[in-house]
């Protein structure tokens, strides 16, 4: 019997590398189909990707291009283009202009261009304009308290009312006043201390004061009137006519560089000093509250800021330009300066007292908003004693 025949059978190692070689075409034919599907997923995924980008870059654009200009308009109580302050305001509208991208344009106006200046507050009250520029106390009849917040007789200096109105309490208090009108408040510029006035007779005494006819707005007119003299209320834009004319027999502006682009010292005699009335003046930025809280929370800052600024502008520019004209007026033009005598200074001094006792008895808030001065004054007195009276001799 003859053996079973059996086929030759290939060596071991050539069947392993037969299988590595069957694996190996597998895995590729399985990666270059996962990698077909993966790369059409991606492409696909990139597709929508770009869809969307494409989709609200168009959408931003689309808000942008529809996104409409706010138009305001500004009155004032100073004349047209008036320096420093008519100035300052339009600088203002011009930076809320820039730092909105042009989304809120303010368009300015003179005192009595658009509105009465003395009407000024009433107008943005009832929004018959957005906006405002001058001083509270031109709003004293109205509101009482409002006198506190622009100047105050024998008060605080501008960098006292920047610190009591930022850090000491005012600003608070300033809305609220303000509120039941539906007027926002903002500080919007200092004069720092101002000139005593102009007289075209000379005050050599008290008794000097009995009859006088001043233009003296705020409590210093009421102290005025107390030392027996009449005050009178008129615009800024009004002073040279009714000096002119003998309406009035004095009155006070702002400070050398204001009186002089005025002219006053043509028409009156005598310039006196110190400012007791206004020793720091704080201008204001008025808004009537619905427009502005109906802009966006970023425009709110911008107009905010803007109004800041003006504030630090302003002072900055008095402080400059005062010094400069005072030597004009004095070397040039021939001004007599002269001091108020001292017994005109106590008797001031004291019917301030009395004054700002009878306004705060006479009415809650202004009461509210004076005691939160008093104090501050007490305690910053006390530090401007240490600090700057202390240097002054040296200087």
């Amino acid at each position: 019997m003859q053996p079973q025949h059996t086929p030759p059978q290939p060596p071991q190692s050539e069947n392993k590398e037969e299988q590595k070689a069957s694996s190996r075409r597998k895995f590729l034919s399985q990666a270059l189909k996962g990698s077909a599907a993966f790369s059409l997923l991606g492409l696909a995924a990139c597709r929508q990707d770009l869809k969307q980008e494409t989709t609200t870059e168009n959408t931003a654009a689309t808000g942008a291009a529809n996104a409409a200009t706010i138009e305001w308009k500004c009155a004032t109580t100073w004349p047209p283009n008036f320096p420093v302050v008519g100035e300052g305001v339009q600088l203002m509208a011009d930076w809320i202009d820039k730092m909105s991208a042009g989304r809120l344009k303010i368009k300015v106006y003179g005192g009595g261009e658009l509105v009465p200046a003395l009407e000024l507050f009433d107008a943005v009250s009832n929004g018959a304009i957005q906006m405002g520029h001058g001083a509270s106390y031109y709003w004293g009849g109205k509101i009482p308290a409002s006198n506190f917040f622009a100047a105050v007789p024998f008060g605080l200096n501008a960098q006292q009312m920047n610190a009591w109105l930022i850090s000491g309490g005012g600003m608070a208090l300033w809305e609220e006043i303000y509120t039941p009108f539906n007027v926002l408040p903002l500080p919007g510029g200092n004069t720092g201390v101002q000139m005593g006035g102009w007289f075209n007779k000379e005050i050599k005494s008290l008794a000097d004061m009995k009859g006088l006819k001043m233009r003296m707005p705020g409590l210093g007119g009421k102290v005025v009137t107390e030392l027996g003299g009449a005050t009178i209320q008129i615009a800024g834009g009004e002073i040279y006519t009714s000096l002119e004319r003998g309406v009035i027999d004095a009155a006070e502006w702002i400070g050398p560089y204001h009186d002089y682009t005025l002219g006053f010292h043509k028409i009156a005699k005598y310039y006196y000093y110190p400012g007791w009335h206004e020793p720091g003046t704080t201008l204001e930025v008025i808004i009537n509250k619905q427009a502005f809280e109906k802009l966006p929370a970023d425009l709110q800052e911008i107009v905010r800021t803007a109004a800041y600024r003006a504030n630090h502008w302003m002072l900055s520019q008095f402080e400059a330009k005062n010094n400069e004209y005072l030597q004009k007026l004095i070397n040039e033009e021939g001004v007599k300066l002269v001091k108020f005598p001292d017994e005109v200074l106590k008797a001031a001094k004291t019917a301030t007292d009395k004054i700002l006792n009878e306004v705060a008895t006479q009415d809650a808030a202004a009461k509210k908003v004076y005691d939160s001065l008093l104090a501050f004054k007490k305690g910053i007195s006390a530090w401007n004693q240490t600090s700057e009276v202390a240097i002054q001799p040296y200087l």
